[in-house]
């Protein structure tokens, strides 16, 4: 088994779910300053997360 393989899905799945609760906490959000950056926080490293996950899955080579 090739471990950058792992560990790019392994990051795509955190950025999923990074990205789902970024989604569940704009949903009972009312404005205040704390729940935004949370918001901003969570879901940028959800994208951030996913995206290396994705590439470092697609840039591997099977041996």
């Amino acid at each position: 088994m090739n471990l950058k393989r792992f560990f790019g899905g392994l990051l795509t799945v955190l950025g999923i779910v990074g990205l789902i609760y970024t989604a569940v906490i704009f949903a009972s959000t009312s404005g205040e300053t704390k729940e935004i950056k949370s918001l901003l926080i969570y879901g940028i490293l959800g994208i951030v997360f996913f995206m290396s996950g994705i590439s470092l899955v697609r840039t591997t080579k099977d041996e």
